[in-house]
């Protein structure tokens, strides 16, 4: 394996499948067979997840409360998620610890770095839920926040597209692809890979992030393998 220990971010959307909200327990348990593979080769995974398949406090927050409670609850939604992950995990006889950044005991044990450290090295993956604990930041700063904790590697960022292209693919049949992007023209492009404090905090430490389809089987083992698979920001 090409990655050692890394941090993957999935979107709560994600885990949603085919559903307009919630839970599909299909799509958990392919995310969690695609994981088990790097797994069983001894890559040291660390994983955030949001909580937008539940609630997306931004967008609520002008509709019927502040801005905080709203980012609040949907800190609590990607703590909704760790558990379903986590509960998948030891169905698949896996050890996978559960955190969360904001106190919740009887779920979750609280986000500790040197802690995340231990069970990842004791082969566990580790679950980070609650972002940052705090409000106004995204699940992309906690994932770029925790992958500098844990000493990732690198960040994979499973989207729905086969990686960062110059205009919405989906939209834009000419789009075009890149294979390998540098932080400034990525920058300059005005590419939306993550929210600006989290890209900041990536550029600023030299953390590579790796973006793909996770919804195609088999793309994670070929992402951590060191295949050319999505495309790399450095």
């Amino acid at each position: 394996m090409k990655y050692k220990r890394i941090l993957l971010k999935l979107s709560g959307e994600s885990l949603m499948g085919n559903k307009n909200y919630g839970i599909d327990p299909e799509k958990v348990l392919e995310f969690v067979n695609e994981i088990k593979e790097i797994y069983k080769k001894g890559v040291e995974i660390g994983i955030v997840i949001g909580g937008g398949n539940i609630f997306r406090g931004l967008s609520e927050a002008g509709k019927m409360m502040n801005r905080t409670q709203g980012d609040f609850m949907g800190m609590l939604a990607t703590v909704i998620n760790g558990m379903a992950l986590q509960s998948v995990f030891h169905k698949k006889a896996i050890d996978a610890e559960l955190l969360s950044g904001i106190k919740i005991d009887k779920v979750a044990g609280e986000v500790s770095p040197v802690k995340a450290k231990q069970f990842l090295s004791a082969k566990k993956i580790v679950i980070f839920s609650g972002g940052t604990g705090n409000p106004f930041f995204t699940t992309d700063t906690g994932a770029v926040l925790r992958a500098l904790e844990i000493d990732a590697d690198v960040i994979l960022k499973g989207t729905r597209v086969d990686g960062i292209y110059d205009k919405d693919p989906e939209k834009y049949p000419d789009a075009k692809k890149y294979d390998t992007i540098s932080y400034d023209e990525t920058l300059q492009k005005q590419l939306k890979i993550m929210d600006a404090t989290a890209f900041a905090l990536a550029q600023d430490n030299q953390l590579p992030i790796i973006v793909f389809d996770m919804n195609t089987k088999g793309n994670l083992l070929k992402v951590v393998s060191g295949e050319p698979i999505g495309t790399l920001v450095k």
